[in-house]
């Protein structure tokens, strides 16, 4: 029986809007850049659970460990929790102009199924690994059957695909310990393949024919889509993220503060403890066989919801230190927070041309240190191109899709 959350049809009055989940939007792309720009890079040899050059100096080693450990696995999954809660936040203030259940949901389908639009366009174009689609089709189908439903329907949903998503980390683990069993010979013979394969995992950025390349980033956007949402990590996030929203941690960090420091201790705690097998791999320090070695990548899945999800809580804990006057710093990031889909975009645009093999070729040409530096300097044109009055073209472009004639005032 669907049931309407008292968080969700409540306040007639205009709801102000909160400062941390754009904050915690803005820093997040930063991290999402650091997490990307390694996908653009061409011609090194990889690491066989990670996207990071591996013929880098101590630098680049120590960075890709860190990226790895801090960041790689931790941010999609924060920005899947901030979708879920930008979904309630959403119907919140919807309800608060007067908009009826239904007319809310189809703004919700619409927006979605857009969502997915603007994913294939942005694979297509330039990044295979676009994860817009993911959270398009995770809002169409979690929205479909569970946005309307009571906090504890949710809950027990949560643990559900918690409870699954660590059975299959176990099994991953157990699974590659057994392989351990396989006569050393064979296992060596394994491994070199699939080390061959894994050297050839950023085969898109290499690609110097543009359409040739633009058809393999479709076809392979589809799968990917399809596994992400599959995997569960994504809906786990959303729908943790509506339950947070329901809670208004973020709305009200001052309120929430307790709550705020222990998922921020916990979930960065447990996401620093899940990357460290995998960076440890990567950096050589723990030798496995490739036939073993993604036998923690389930647990470095699991493990970086919880990182995930601790970032945006300790960016919550940072809004409430800022206070309602942010400075001139503050306001830029909660601006590019704002715009996250224009600035998310963004990034893609500046990085294909520049790094991949069928525009100016750098990726051929840089490291992990290098590469790091351009993310960072791509976040710092996102803040600077920021305008605190302007809304970003490609959230006008979502709003008036999403909209249509429901809601003529954003025109």
């Amino acid at each position: 029986m669907r049931t309407d959350p008292p968080s969700v049809v409540s306040p007639s009055a205009a709801i102000p809007r909160a400062l941390a989940p754009d904050i915690a939007r803005g820093f997040m792309l930063l991290l999402i850049a650091i997490a990307n720009v390694s996908w653009h890079l061409w011609g090194h040899p990889v690491g066989l659970t990670a996207a990071h050059p591996t013929d880098g100096g101590p630098v680049d080693t120590l960075l890709a460990a860190l990226a790895i450990v801090f960041v790689d696995g931790r941010v999609y999954p924060m920005f899947a929790f901030l979708f879920g809660y930008g979904m309630v936040q959403f119907a919140r203030s919807r309800t608060a102009r007067g908009f009826p259940e239904h007319v809310i949901d189809r703004m919700l389908l619409r927006r979605h199924l857009w969502l997915l639009v603007f994913g294939f366009v942005h694979a297509l174009l330039l990044f295979h690994g676009d994860i817009l689609g993911a959270y398009g089709l995770a809002g169409l189908v979690l929205g479909a059957l569970f946005f309307r439903r009571t906090d504890r329907t949710l809950t027990i949903v949560a643990w559900v695909f918690t409870g699954v998503i660590v059975l299959f980390s176990l099994l991953a683990v157990v699974v590659g310990l057994l392989l351990f069993l396989v006569p050393t010979d064979v296992r060596h013979e394994v491994s070199r393949s699939v080390a061959q394969g894994a050297s050839e995992s950023n085969a898109f950025a290499a690609q110097a024919n543009y359409l040739l390349a633009a058809a393999s980033r479709a076809g392979t956007w589809f799968a990917s889509t399809i596994g992400t949402v599959l995997m569960l990590t994504v809906p786990v996030a959303v729908v943790l993220g509506w339950l947070a929203a329901r809670r208004g941690l973020l709305d009200d960090p001052h309120a929430h503060q307790r709550t705020l420091t222990r998922i921020a201790g916990w979930g960065l705690s447990i996401g620093v403890v899940g990357g460290l097998p995998n960076a440890l791999i990567y950096a050589d320090i723990l030798r496995l066989p490739a036939l073993n070695s993604w036998m923690f990548v389930g647990l470095d899945t699991f493990t970086g919801v919880a990182g995930g999800i601790g970032y945006a809580a300790l960016f919550g804990l940072l809004a409430r230190r800022i206070g309602s006057r942010p400075g001139t710093f503050a306001r830029a990031v909660a601006g590019v927070g704002r715009r996250s889909l224009t600035f998310y975009l963004l990034q893609s645009l500046l990085f294909a041309p520049l790094l991949n093999a069928w525009g100016f070729g750098l990726g051929q040409h840089v490291g992990t240190t290098a590469a790091f530096a351009i993310a960072a300097g791509v976040w710092i044109v996102s803040l600077v191109l920021d305008s605190r009055n302007a809304r970003g073209p490609a959230e006008a472009l979502l709003r008036r899709l999403t909209y249509g004639k429901d809601d003529p005032a954003p025109r």
